[in-house]
């Protein structure tokens, strides 16, 4: 089922990890946050893991390799991420350096072994969807994505950044089938900030037929996990909304959505709903 994590619920663990008799069966999340000189060593068994830095600079150490003063942005709101995706199997080294730093680890449960490697803020994709007029402009700035194929298992990063008052996985669609070429089975977690940060959010998530619709107020900070069923957001008036978004599939590695048939009409009156469609295959 749906699951809510308000900010500062999280302890010192991960927020959310893969486990039998827990709410996440795919994805894991964690947030690393460092002052100048701290580290932290993650470790996600079975999973494949990619550590993104939200903020400040991070030396990143896997695998007997190391990548030297990832990241550079004052904050989320400062351009593209940089990140390395940090394979399988190997415990990663993340050090803050010049001064403090925020990484969010995005995983994901794989059998497979892949090696290390850098994604630097010009190999983020970026696709524009939705226009202001229809009240569902958003930018989707794909981490690992399209980038990482034959390199990776079957996690997807990106990072959305919704204009104030706009919805988000709308038109609504689900993934929670695996049922190819009409969709794909994913696990997601959605990461929600806001800007100011006093912004809030709603999260909806249902299965028509399959009980009362779930609906959850989402604030700076809060995490989401999407198991199941259409899932559109919407942002506030007058707060920019962003979501840290991870996808994980359960079958491969390409996402295909499955739109609400009520909301056909509107898969044409929404600028670049293909186009995003397409980045996620």
């Amino acid at each position: 089922m749906p699951h809510l994590i308000r900010a500062g619920d999280g302890g010192t663990g991960p927020l959310l990890q893969p486990a039998v008799d827990g709410p996440a069966s795919l994805c894991y999340f964690n947030l690393i946050r460092l002052a100048h000189g701290q580290e932290r060593v993650v470790t996600a068994a079975g999973c494949e893991i990619a550590c993104v830095v939200l903020s400040g600079r991070a030396d990143i150490a896997v695998g007997g390799e190391r990548f030297a003063g990832v990241g550079g942005r004052a904050d989320i709101w400062s351009g593209p991420a940089d990140s390395v995706y940090a394979g399988t199997g190997h415990p990663v080294l993340v050090r803050a350096v010049g001064g403090a730093a925020e990484v969010a680890v995005a995983g994901g449960l794989c059998a497979e072994s892949y090696q290390p490697f850098r994604v630097l803020p010009e190999e983020v994709s970026m696709v524009d969807v939705g226009s202001p007029g229809t009240h569902s402009r958003r930018r989707i700035f794909h981490i690992l994505g399209q980038n990482a194929a034959g390199r990776a298992g079957r996690l997807l990063v990106s990072e959305l950044y919704a204009d104030a008052g706009c919805w988000s996985g709308y038109p609504p669609h689900k993934h929670d089938t695996e049922r190819p070429p009409d969709e794909t089975d994913f696990e997601e977690i959605y990461h929600y900030r806001f800007r100011p940060d006093t912004g809030f959010g709603a999260q909806f998530c249902y299965e028509p037929g399959l009980g009362e619709p779930k609906v959850s107020m989402t604030r700076h900070g809060d995490t989401f996990l999407v198991d199941r069923g259409y899932h559109p957001t919407v942002t506030s008036p007058g707060h920019d909304g962003y979501i840290f978004t991870i996808l994980v599939g359960r079958h491969q590695r390409s996402l295909v959505q499955f739109f609400e048939p009520a909301h056909q009409h509107l898969m044409d009156k929404i600028p670049g709903i293909q186009a995003m469609r397409d980045r996620f295959k």
